[in-house]
């Protein structure tokens, strides 16, 4: 019978390897870890030793399949156990997997529904390795859709900084290839770390749709927002509006410094219109950003009076971040914390290319930004708050 202890000594030395040669060959250290790790969960699942004869005996060891993981150390050349005899897979494995389920449950929904045969079956085929039908795709998308509604819903807590962002994603509806809106909220919790709090898809950014997302927040709890980020949508000013009126709102100067661009008179004015911008927000105090922003306004007051009359109306949305600490300044002026989280969603939606339906994208992006934000709470901090929090 195997014990806990069998594979200590391996799983020992393999540390003292990692301590003796520090971060150089870090990925090749972790593989074997792994690799070692998911022997001894084989040997647990089968109640058995490899050729040992034994009643306790589940099932039989079945050789093993080659699997190239992606870490933040580099590739891992994994050997993944199988088993004949029972159902196994390795749980050291089973956290970097959600995404890859989803995904491959995004083309196998695809598959089944007969979108784009043609050019979906080969992926399906590739990324899954065997024909799927509709009742297998039906379980298989139960067993994941319970487990990230636990992440959907799990309660939430004071959030200082809330960031507010939406991209979107192609999907088929009612027969027609529909863009659908990805709403994303991250917070900075009291620790200085950031966290995913939520998602929602729906075919528009409504007022009521961010309405009815922000109020599902504060139903789990977010609580103890100071400032909120986001870029100037009519549906998402609307919501705040009615659902937290009182906290400060920080326009997204980045894109604030993109809607300029649509005010400019010629295109050689454009770098010029930038640099005016980058200016009046890099500026050190936010007394010194309100006059370089009277001076731009007035300096273009005849040369481009379109832009001089949006950049006096819509400019000081853009200084809040004025009013924190000032080392918050430059993480908080923006919302490239979502932009960079819906990069790599992008990254992982892009194969799929067309959603079957909105539970399918809902299903995939959450599994995404899940994976993520596992990683930013043990990670290191985002910000470093006060204890009172900002």
């Amino acid at each position: 019978m195997i014990s806990n202890s069998t594979y200590a000594p391996m799983i020992h030395a393999l540390l003292e390897e990692l301590g003796q040669q520090g971060l150089n060959g870090l990925s090749d250290l972790l593989a074997k870890l792994f690799n070692e790790l998911m022997k001894a969960e084989r040997e647990h699942a089968l109640q058995a030793t490899p050729y040992e004869r034994c009643e306790s005996r589940k099932g039989y060891g079945n050789g093993f399949k080659d699997k190239t993981v992606q870490t933040r150390f580099g590739k891992l050349e994994l050997q993944v156990p199988k088993t004949r005899g029972i159902a196994f897979y390795p749980q050291c494995l089973e956290k970097g997997e959600r995404s890859e389920r989803a995904l491959k449950l995004a083309i196998a929904e695809m598959y089944v529904q007969g979108v784009s045969t043609r050019r979906v079956a080969p992926i399906a085929q590739e990324l899954c390795g065997f024909e799927l039908s509709s009742t297998q795709v039906s379980r298989v998308a139960g067993i994941l859709d319970e487990e990230l509604q636990k992440f959907r819903t799990r309660p939430l807590g004071r959030m200082p900084y809330v960031f507010l962002d939406a991209d979107y994603q192609k999907v088929r509806h009612d027969g027609q290839v529909r863009d659908m809106a990805v709403l994303k909220a991250i917070g900075v919790n009291e620790e200085g770390k950031r966290e995913v709090l939520g998602i929602s898809c729906s075919l528009s950014e409504a007022e009521v749709h961010w309405r009815k997302f922000i109020e599902r927040l504060i139903g789990r709890g977010m609580k103890g927002v100071e400032m909120i980020i986001s870029d100037d949508h009519a549906g998402l000013r609307a919501a705040l509006r009615a659902t937290l009126p009182s906290v400060p709102w920080q326009r997204c100067t980045f894109h604030l410094a993109q809607n300029a661009q649509h005010y400019v008179p010629s295109i050689e004015m454009r770098g010029e219109i930038a640099q005016t911008m980058r200016d009046i927000y890099q500026a050190l105090s936010r007394g010194e950003a309100e006059e370089r922003l009277k001076e731009a306004v007035l300096k273009y007051e005849k040369r481009a009076p379109k832009f001089s009359q949006w950049l006096e109306e819509n400019g000081p949305e853009g200084m809040t971040f004025y009013n924190r600490p000032r080392a918050h300044w430059k993480k908080v002026r923006t919302v490239n914390v979502v932009e960079r989280l819906n990069e790599e969603v992008k990254r992982r939606t892009r194969v799929a290319r067309l959603f079957p339906n909105e539970a399918s994208c809902e299903r995939l992006v959450t599994a995404v930004v899940a994976e993520i934000h596992e990683e930013w709470v043990v990670g290191k901090k985002y910000l470093t708050l006060e204890v009172q929090g900002a």
